[in-house]
């Protein structure tokens, strides 16, 4: 039995936290044996993980300015400190700290595996939680295997470091069965008003564009189309979108449903998926919703054209823009057609994404090792 760590900064809300519990959950435990370390604990999606996965954390709780502190120790320091065991294979479940650490492995036994979720853009940003560019060029060679989890996201990654190691793209699993199954579950929050219902779901972040999605449901509404946004997350956000909201009389026509441990019921029952993002890596969000047969209209960012088409076959991709996401979203909702078109396209591609064929990419993956 192969014996395999899982690094992450924690297990919070995001979407690469969420795949990580749903892919250690899924992995067969005949043939591994299962470890995930988070480096600061109290994250919500801890509960989900299964009782045989061997859980610990580094820190209880998140320590402010922690990625300034951990550059003090070289890799190999944080390495002693933080990994304790001895594993067949370690992996760097994010970018940044985690594979700073896991980089500082000195068993020459050990495979190392490097998962990278978001694009970088820059060596500014891809060498954030390292010392400088070097060490991080440095670091990212001592892994064996790289897994992207788009083409976009490989791309980005490999031309900014010149990367020339092993790098494949494995998509993100997703609890297909378990998705569908949740959906069902009655919703007493979303209003019974006749609306055509839209859904974002994320951490309310900057990234996430959503101060750009409250100015087009604005627009939106003062053109007298029957929408009702719904939007499904918590973050440091949230105050000054609340108070847009207020300020701009949009009461009626959006809600804040906070952070859900199941928002596939929320989704299931809405007739739009929207994602405004500036930046993602390959959004769980956004293949959950197909997967629920939920049509999605995006901006483009890593991970759409992949999901959705180059072409828009099963989903509407608009440039990354407030206009053009706006034109994008109005086209739906002048044409409750097309709403219905992409719904059926919606449920033919979220089987793409079932859970035995993730896992079962990601268990080859490591055995080939």
């Amino acid at each position: 039995m192969i014996k395999i760590l899982f690094l992450i900064h924690d297990l919070g809300q995001g979407g690469a936290e969420k795949v990580l519990v749903n892919l250690v959950n899924n992995m067969d435990r005949s043939k591994f044996d299962i470890s995930v370390i988070a480096l600061f604990g109290g994250g919500v999606n801890e509960q989900f993980l299964k009782k045989d996965i061997h859980y610990r954390t580094i820190f209880s709780k998140e320590i402010p300015g922690n990625s300034k502190w951990m550059k003090i120790f070289s890799p190999k320091q944080l390495h002693r400190i933080c990994i304790k065991e001895h594993y067949d294979i370690e992996i760097s479940y994010l970018e940044g700290p985690s594979a700073r650490i896991i980089s500082g492995c000195p068993n020459e036994n050990t495979k190392l595996v490097s998962w990278i979720h978001v694009e970088q853009h820059t060596k500014k940003k891809l060498a954030a939680s390292f010392r400088n560019f070097t060490e991080a060029v440095n670091c990212y060679n001592k892994f064996e295997q790289t897994v992207c989890v788009s083409q976009f996201v490989k791309k980005d990654f490999c031309k900014i470091l010149n990367f020339k190691k092993n790098c494949d793209v494995l998509y993100n699993t997703i609890e297909s069965e378990m998705i569908c199954y949740q959906s069902r579950e009655n919703v007493e929050e979303l209003r019974e008003d006749g609306k055509i219902r839209l859904i974002a779901v994320g951490t309310l972040k900057e990234s996430k564009g959503y101060d750009r999605l409250l100015r087009i449901i604005e627009h939106l509404n003062g053109e007298h189309y029957p929408i009702h946004l719904y939007i499904l997350g918590m973050g440091p956000q949230q105050t000054d979108l609340e108070r847009y909201v207020k300020n701009h009389q949009l009461d009626d026509v959006v809600s804040f449903l906070g952070y859900q441990t199941n928002p596939y019921k929320y989704v299931a029952k809405c007739d739009l998926f929207v994602c405004a993002s500036h930046a993602e890596g390959f959004s769980t969000a956004a293949t959950e919703a197909l997967i629920l047969g939920v049509p999605v209209c995006t901006v483009e960012v890593s991970g759409m054209k992949e999901m959705l088409g180059d072409q828009n076959e099963f989903g509407i991709v608009t440039p990354n823009s407030e206009e053009a996401l706006y034109r994008g979203i109005k086209g739906f909702v002048m044409n409750p057609k097309m709403l219905l078109e992409y719904k059926i396209k919606a449920q033919e591609r979220g089987k793409l994404f079932s859970t035995e064929n993730t896992v079962r990419e990601v268990e080859k993956m490591l055995l080939s090792l």
